[in-house]
């Protein structure tokens, strides 16, 4: 498969389409130990726990009850990140995710925006979506 334009992706929040994305990060990590010892040559470690988080930034539209308005400080949400979006067979990333940060920008020469960065709560699933 070739390329995307990032203009298709969407954003799910427990089910509900976010309105106005303007654009989302995801970043998939794991954890590691040192597992070096005295007289080791060279750093050596082990993997531990996996982890994901993001953030999303909207424009801000105060009617989106079921999206925007549902992403308050600490709330645990069923998030759903389509890069591509969410039409049948769209690749998404799934999982529950805490809200950690909402901030909102304003500026005389721009549209108000919205900001939330989240941080995962157990797995992330990347799944094709079924009809």
């Amino acid at each position: 498969m070739g390329t995307h334009s990032g203009n298709g992706g969407s954003v799910k929040v427990d089910g509900e389409l976010v309105a106005e994305v303007v654009s989302f990060d995801l970043t998939i990590r794991i954890g590691t130990i040192d597992d070096s010892a005295m007289g080791d040559e060279w750093e050596s470690y082990i993997t531990h726990l996996k982890g994901w988080s993001g953030t999303m930034n909207c424009h801000w539209d105060e009617s989106d009850t079921d999206g925007q308005n549902a992403l308050t400080i600490g709330t645990e949400v069923a998030l759903s990140l389509g890069p591509e979006g969410h039409a049948s067979g769209d690749m998404v990333y799934s999982g529950t995710a805490i809200v950690e940060e909402i901030g909102i920008s304003a500026s005389k020469d721009s549209v108000v925006s919205r900001n939330f960065t989240f941080r995962g709560k157990g797995p992330l699933v990347e799944a094709a979506v079924t009809p």
